[in-house]
């Protein structure tokens, strides 16, 4: 882990704040498309799009506040994109298999959101590639760096022969949505079929969602937290 140098789908965001999003339309299509590296896809994506605002945010945070310790700018963080989380279970207008899949797919977007807060808040340089091998194993993706580090090759790969050629989907959409929903959901690190069940029972979708979002994102930024404090000392 090396030292820094210091549109959504239509109709996403009707009753969530304008800051819960929905991976970028391209990447969505990328990912239905190759549904077995759409977590690959998604941590690319996201340090390309979203590192860039990380280090501005933790610049910012650090002008604003001059005696804040890293701890507390990674604090800021967490407790932003908590509340987010809480909040990305019912962006989705959509039931059923494919409002489950979205509702997975924009938690797993804040995550990846958060934690690359996490990393620029410990001065870690949100918009290097190593960051998206950290995402992966902190998402429990991947067990170890170096596994992620090939997958993402892999996915990296198959995007550009993906702009060559349109990859063909593996049997027909709904077996497509399955296997991307359980992905996206290992991922989150919530299960597929609560999220369905949530999108089914009239209700069920804001309680159980609330409760799912908020503890599986509380456990990934206290993994995320633990891995760049410690690599901080590491190297310090």
């Amino acid at each position: 882990m090396s030292k820094p140098a210091a549109s959504h789908p239509p109709g996403l965001l009707n009753s969530a704040s304008s800051e819960t999003e929905a991976p970028p339309g391209t990447l969505w299509s990328r990912m239905k498309c190759d549904p077995q590296y759409a977590p690959e896809h998604l941590a690319l994506e996201a340090v390309r799009r979203l590192g860039p605002e990380a280090a501005q945010w933790a610049d910012r945070m650090r002008a604003e506040h001059p005696d804040a310790t890293d701890d507390a700018i990674a604090e800021l963080a967490v407790h932003r994109f908590t509340t987010l989380a809480r909040i990305s279970g019912a962006v989705s207008g959509a039931t059923g298999l494919p409002g489950a899949v979205l509702d997975v797919g924009v938690l797993a977007w804040t995550q990846s959101r958060m934690v690359l807060h996490i990393a620029a808040a410990y001065r870690f340089d949100p918009t290097q590639t190593d960051r998206a091998a950290d995402l992966l194993v902190l998402q429990r993706v991947h067990k170890a760096a170096e596994s992620a580090r090939l997958a993402l090759g892999a996915a990296a790969g198959r995007e550009r022969a993906s702009r060559l050629f349109s990859l063909a989907t593996s049997g027909p959409l709904t077996g497509m949505m399955v296997k991307l929903g359980v992905r996206l959901a290992h991922m989150a690190g919530v299960r597929a079929a609560k999220r369905i069940f949530a999108k089914i029972v009239p209700g069920a979708a804001v309680v159980l969602g609330t409760w799912v979002n908020s503890a599986a994102t509380k456990g990934l930024a206290a993994r995320a937290r633990d891995l760049y404090r410690g690599a901080q000392t590491k190297t310090a």
